[in-house]
């Protein structure tokens, strides 16, 4: 059973037409006209069959490439069923030939009404189409019509004319045969196999590209989909390749559509479809284009460059592959096949060593032009090297270009590109470190380790080996592998004689990775003490700012001295491979002694100077340091902004968790999100974490998260271990993680208050070695709620008044101890002093975003008899009218002074607005009105100015 042709009822009236005039006895030429694969062949075998039930006898011929060269092939394939017609076959003489076989013709006609019938007349030989030709100026008056099918679609190669080339229109009637819209492809899909989804339907309906024989032979291929249920997920999806096509008619059907276009053409196609490889991604949809815009125009030229073709014909077979729906441009306007798997079927069996030829010949091109360095990049990524004096300098900028995009992964692929090139051993051990560390970046730790390696044994200069040692040391410690690291720099190290500068660089490195082991930590830091005294010229700045560091963690120094010496080895000249090291280290004491603006531009400066492709233990010491200060500050959304999802912290478990995880954890607690610190406490086995003063600090912050949940014998654990951790790294002092303190709450909580005192009275003492208010504070506060009585009341005072001198930054350090103040002035007694410190506590605890503390406070006030109000006392909410219509003027940009002129009012009753309104908005400048106010709600409008 013939299946019925979908969307050619035009084609079909037009033919039965001209049918019935032919059989009134005037005949016309009907040319059928389309792309190959639009189903003009089905066309015509419809026309027979219909003209053969109408009555009409039907003579038939299908052209052929191979009958192009044999001189009316074509007429006697047509005439062979014709009597007599054997003894007055063609002859030398073409146009007596012609002649005696019109005759022949013209007398078969005679006889009744008479159909020819000619498939693919462009295939005809020469002298077959000059006889349909003039056959068609007398067949007007013969009941004769003559159908045929011609391509017509835009080749790189010209065609000759068509047949109609000049005849008579009266004589000729055409009709374009178009791809199949979606509706009725899609119709055919289903027919085929309807389980299929839309989303499946839609797939074919891209790979089949409008053509009824690609649609047709991929339905063949995927005929197993057919017998699947009525459900449309079982349907298996469609393969990304044709070799996972069976029994393969979409591949044949794609290149009997190239062999029929021509060489040319075809050599165009497949061009583009291995350029399409090195494209970027980009969405299925094609763009809007306003009317009139060319296609494309840059491609074609590329296109054309790669295949030695005509440019112009390039254009306009790309435009003409995208009008019948081979192509489909992207967003971006670059013209893509519409499905991979046609794309793929276009390259099936062409060569390997021709298609690097076109991504070579395109990447040169486009570099003449100077299209992006990635896009050219992207095609040297398809062609191996060969020693183009460019190619080495386009695969490094775009290395570079991914860097700094933050796209490791594609950096180091461009890199691991470059080596391929011929290279000296020189250049070739700068790549391998760059690459080494890209790599390590994009978390395949293994062939990073192995990449750096490979450049230690290579020949460089003195400083190319020290970046290469400090990138391969990083990398080893990070994969748990300290002490070979240590050795690695310890035998660069030796090499370097003549090298004093690069000498004290490998020697700080191996300070800073010695601290992820206790033996060789506290060794390297004796040996570099003892050369800071007694040979100081051997001790570079960075290893005298890491004696600082390492003073400071062990509370021998106060901030105020510590900060001194810091500035004063910032002033001193540095060579640019220590100054991470410098900066990184200054950073870090600066954030401990609350210099928290200078500790930001430090980070900032450090973080610049990091060359952007060399692991550098610097880079991750900073990110820490800046996190360090985020948590200073308050910035609790920053923190919890860089905690990544479930799926980013499952996957690092293994390596233990992080500086930047335990702010997060603690970030949580602060703000009463208790089911997610949960989450994060328990993602990970510290059991099995490497030491590292991370897992000290990350031990610290789930300790808080325990005692926050009322856990105080878990918090008081996780206090104790890391105590003796710390300490063990020879870390006493409380400026990094004061667990003295925090065991002592957990003890008073427990009923053990005389070793809670004990413990806050050694955490004072130290605290008072370092000296900055917020570690004095915090020790006061918890020495008084363990001391008790009129002392404990005391002390408690003391802690409030000494966090209140200090930065604005230490807010959450003194909400803390306002509460403890306020809950041991309610123990006591004083009932309207424990009021207003507890009122204090929440409002400062509300503006901080700090929910636990605030709960904590309102809680302490109902149990000291006051009401709490519901309505806010901070915030958005609690602004007055006349402040919030201030607050929104001064957003504006108004002055104070425009700002009384508008409202009638004196700029010190604005000035006096503007104040209150920024403590209950918890900010400090008027630059930050504008973003709070439009996160609590829609702005109020502007206050009309006066007529």
């Amino acid at each position: 059973m013939t299946e019925p042709l979908l969307e050619r009822d035009g084609a079909q009236t037009l033919i039965t037409d001209e049918t019935e005039r032919a059989r009134s006895g005037s005949g016309r030429l009907v040319l059928l006209q389309g792309a190959t694969g639009t189903g003009r062949s089905s066309v015509l075998e419809s026309a027979v069959r219909d003209a053969a039930g109408r009555g009409l006898r039907v003579l038939r011929a299908r052209c052929s490439p191979e009958d192009t060269a044999v001189p009316f092939a074509t007429v006697l394939q047509l005439l062979g069923p014709v009597p007599d017609f054997s003894e007055l076959g063609p002859d030398r003489d073409d146009r007596g030939s012609a002649a005696r076989l019109w005759r022949l013709l013209r007398a078969y006609a005679a006889e009744g009404p008479l159909l020819l019938a000619v498939d693919d007349v462009h295939l005809a030989d020469a002298p077959s189409r000059r006889w349909l030709r003039e056959a068609v100026r007398h067949i007007d008056r013969l009941p004769l019509l003559l159908v045929a099918s011609e391509r017509s679609q835009y080749d790189i190669d010209s065609r000759s004319a068509g047949l109609a080339r000049s005849l008579p229109p009266s004589l000729v009637r055409t009709h374009t045969i178009d791809p199949l819209s979606d509706t009725a492809a899609a119709r055919l899909v289903r027919a085929a196999v309807p389980a299929a989804g839309p989303d499946w339907t839609a797939e074919c309906l891209r790979a089949g590209a409008g053509s009824p024989l690609l649609l047709h032979a991929l339905l063949d291929d995927l005929g197993g989909a057919r017998e699947t249920g009525p459900v449309a997920d079982t349907v298996p999806p469609l393969p990304d390749t044709c070799a996972a096509l069976y029994p393969g008619s979409y591949p044949a059907a794609v290149s009997w559509w190239l062999d029929s276009a021509g060489a040319a053409t075809a050599e165009v196609a497949r061009c583009l479809a291995a350029l399409e490889e090195a494209w970027p991604d980009a969405e299925e949809q094609p763009p809007r284009r306003e009317p009139g815009t060319p296609l494309v125009p840059d491609v074609a030229g590329v296109l054309a460059e790669a295949a030695g073709a005509d440019p112009a014909r390039v254009s306009g077979w790309l435009t003409a592959t995208t009008r019948i729906g081979l192509l489909r441009p992207d967003p971006t306007g670059l013209p893509r096949f519409a499905h991979r798997l046609l794309r793929d079927a276009v390259l099936n069996g062409w060569p390997t060593e021709r298609r690097e030829a076109a991504h070579r010949v395109a990447a040169k091109a486009m570099l003449r032009r100077g299209d992006r360095v990635e896009a050219v990049a992207a095609h040297l990524l398809r062609a191996p090297g060969d020693g183009l004096p460019w190619a080495l300098r386009v695969l490094r900028d775009a290395a570079t270009v991914a860097v700094h995009d933050a796209r490791p992964g594609d950096a180091a692929g461009y890199l691991r590109r470059a080596l391929d090139e011929p290279l000296p051993d020189d250049r070739r051990q700068q790549l391998l470190t760059e690459l080494g560390s890209l790599e390590y970046a994009s978390a395949d730790g293994t062939v990073a380790i192995a990449r750096l390696a490979e450049a230690q044994h290579l020949p460089a200069a003195p400083r190319d080996r020290v970046r290469a040692a400090v990138a391969l040391g990083t990398a080893l410690v990070g994969r748990g592998e300290v002490t070979t690291a240590l050795e690695v720099l310890r035998r660069t190290e030796g090499g370097l004689e003549g090298h004093p500068g690069l000498t004290r660089t490998v020697q700080t490195a191996t300070a800073l990775l010695s601290d992820a082991d206790l033996a060789t930590r506290q060794e390297t830091y004796r040996r570099l003490s003892e050369s800071g005294e007694y040979a100081p010229e051997l001790v570079g700045t960075a290893s005298r700012a890491l004696l600082v560091r390492y003073e400071a963690t062990a509370g021998l120094i106060s901030a105020g001295t510590a900060m001194n010496r810091v500035r004063a080895l910032l002033a001193q000249p540095s060579d640019p491979l220590a100054e991470p090291f410098l900066l990184g280290t200054a950073a870090a004491v600066a954030e401990w002694a609350g210099e928290l603006d200078e500790a930001e531009r430090l980070v900032d400066r450090g973080l610049a100077g990091q060359h952007p492709a060399l692991l550098h233990p610097m880079e991750h010491a900073l990110l820490n340091t800046r996190a360090d200060i985020a948590a200073a500050r308050g910035d609790v959304a920053r923190l919890i902004a860089v905690r990544g999802d479930g799926a980013a912290v499952a996957a690092r478990a293994h390596s233990g968790p992080s500086n930047r995880d335990a702010h997060v954890l603690m970030a949580l607690v602060h703000t009463g999100r208790a089911q997610e610190a949960a989450r994060l406490a328990d993602a990970f086995d510290l059991s099995r974490a490497p030491e590292s003063w991370e897992l000290n600090r990350f031990l610290y912050a789930r300790g808080v998260q325990r005692l926050a949940a009322g856990d105080p014998a878990g918090a008081l654990h996780d206090f104790l271990e890391c105590g003796r951790r710390q300490t063990a790294r020879e870390v006493l002092s409380p400026v990094v993680t004061p667990w003295r303190t925090a065991v002592a709450q957990c003890r008073l909580a427990l009923g053990g208050s005389q070793e809670a005192l004990a413990l806050a009275t050694e955490e004072l003492r130290l605290a008072r070695v370092w000296n900055t208010p917020r570690t004095v504070g915090r020790a006061l506060r918890v020495l008084g709620a363990a001391t008790g009585g009129r002392r404990g009341l005391d002390l408690a005072e003391e802690a409030v008044e000494t966090l209140r001198d200090a930065p604005a930054d230490a807010g959450m350090e003194l909400v803390e101890a306002l509460l403890a103040q306020g809950r041991q002035l309610l123990a006591a007694g004083e009932r309207g002093r424990a009021r207003d410190r507890l009122r204090e506590a929440a409002d400062l605890a509300e503006r901080k975003g700090g929910l636990r503390l605030l709960a904590l406070a309102e809680q302490a006030l109902r149990e000291g008899g006051a009401r709490v109000p519901a309505a806010a006392r901070t915030g958005s909410g609690a602004l007055t009218g006349s402040e919030r219509r201030i607050a929104e003027l001064a957003a504006a940009g108004r002055t104070n002074t425009e700002i009384a002129d508008l409202l009638h009012l004196a700029r010190r009753t604005v000035e006096t607005h503007l104040t209150s309104t920024y403590r209950k908005l918890g900010i400090r400048r008027r630059a930050d009105l504008p973003a709070t106010l439009a996160r609590a709600r829609p702005p109020v409008a502007d206050v009309p100015e006066p007529a």
